[in-house]
């Protein structure tokens, strides 16, 4: 794993084509949205926020449930959130944890993401102290299969 990051870094504005206010806000609300996991089995708080186009940041937490499978994480959470309210378009993920290095979204949830984010969309993870890596979503799911390789119908998922 490359070195962690120090917030804010304007390299990584520029990059991404984000105004550091803007990155500042989404990284307090990550960290914020760790406050309302429900985590009583594994202790493992995850918070994201997610920028959607029109620069709204939606926000999500882990649901873990006592049959340990069906609980969900919080990217999923934030995304399900986010599409059920209208957005479908996003500009970047943030994803904080309570740990250090920071962790990154799990396979599932990488997926997920891929459904609805460009490739090159910046994922930024951040640490128990607020430090972060950001990898793009083709960097953390490479060759990936997403919903421009099935042939639909209407657009909403028929083949």
């Amino acid at each position: 794993m490359p070195p962690i990051r120090i917030p804010r870094s304007q390299d990584d504005e520029t990059k991404f084509d984000l105004d550091s206010e803007v990155l500042h806000e989404l990284k307090e609300k990550a960290i914020a949205a760790k406050g309302v996991a429900y985590c009583p089995y594994s202790h493992f708080r995850v918070g994201c926020a997610l920028l959607t186009e029109d620069e709204t940041i939606i926000t999500g937490a882990n649901v873990e449930c006592a049959s340990y499978n069906v609980g969900t994480c919080a990217e999923r959470c934030a995304l399900a959130k986010a599409v059920t309210e209208g957005h479908t378009k996003f500009k970047a993920v943030a994803v904080s944890t309570d740990i250090t290095p920071p962790a990154s979204p799990c396979g599932m949830c990488r997926q997920f993401i891929r459904e609805f984010c460009p490739l090159q969309m910046p994922v930024f993870m951040y640490d128990r102290d607020g430090n972060y890596v950001v990898k793009t979503l083709e960097e953390l799911l490479p060759m990936s299969f997403g919903p421009e390789d099935l042939r639909r119908g209407d657009g909403r998922g028929e083949l």
